[in-house]
């Protein structure tokens, strides 16, 4: 298990983003394209909390022209047994990025990490690197997904998914749907940050496989998700992205609150 440090205060970082991202993009066309960015995190790790104030500005700001950010904050387990549990881990996340571990050929698991759009791993501070990988994403082409208004019924969230794609686009990938808390806060009481109040972004409370993406080529997909205990699930909101197997590239991406 390996733990990388953001070495400048989020601000900067952010500064340093919007001036690159204003020159790489500067030919982006105008339609915003969905790129999914995920954090794997933990509270536990103290080189953490940067990355996600940094996630939680790339969300807020989008600051590189012509992408629509669709973060993802997925706390992995491998921390909870030094000293603090996250409230938040789940060992579904540890093997997903256990998969991209696999498929990059890469010597370990590490926190923080961000993967964009399943196809470009790396540490969170690299700011050339993030601007490269979602300006890249943003002018690569999409399958356009759909969602209708989420229904909120007890501890259930009901939605449907669509696409105006051509069935032969339609192939060799999987359909998942997350539920994603927007912003939490946890007083850290042990381990590495103990004594920090720390704010998250995007925070994944569910997700799940809902369908193969060829699914759509027969008409929507209707899909329920199971709201988490002591949550708030009207204030969450939806996103569905197609993801090739095997954790492959992301080619296509939407997202929508539970209550508008």
């Amino acid at each position: 298990m390996l733990r990388f440090r953001l070495l400048a205060p989020v601000g900067a970082l952010l500064s340093m983003l919007v001036l690159i991202s204003g020159q790489a993009t500067a030919q982006t066309a105008p339609q915003r394209s969905p790129v999914l960015v995920e954090l794997f995190t933990s509270e536990g790790c103290s080189s953490c909390p940067p990355a996600d104030a940094l996630l939680a500005k790339l969300e807020q700001a989008q600051p590189i022209a012509g992408t629509e950010i669709i973060a993802l904050g997925e706390h992995v387990d491998y921390w909870d047994q030094l000293g603090w549990h996250d409230r938040f881990s789940s060992h579904l996340y540890t093997e997903r990025q256990n998969q991209y571990r696999f498929r990059f050929h890469l010597d370990d698991v590490y926190t923080p990490q961000m993967v964009v759009d399943g196809t470009e791993p790396f540490v969170g501070n690299d700011v050339p690197h993030i601007v490269h990988a979602i300006d890249a994403a943003g002018h690569t082409a999409k399958i356009n997904l759909a969602l209708s208004k989420p229904a909120l019924d007890g501890n259930h969230v009901s939605f449907t998914v669509s696409s105006s794609a051509s069935p032969g686009m339609l192939s060799n990938a999987d359909l998942y749907a997350a539920l994603v808390d927007p912003a939490d806060t946890t007083n850290i009481l042990s381990g590495e940050n103990k004594g920090q109040v720390i704010h998250h972004a995007a925070v994944v409370r569910s997700l799940q496989k809902i369908a193969r993406l060829n699914a759509l080529a027969s008409g929507p997909v209707h899909a329920q998700l199971l709201t988490p205990a002591n949550s708030a699930p009207a204030t969450m909101r939806i996103v569905v992205f197609a993801q090739r197997t095997g954790e492959g590239a992301v080619v296509g991406a939407v997202s929508m609150p539970v209550r508008q």
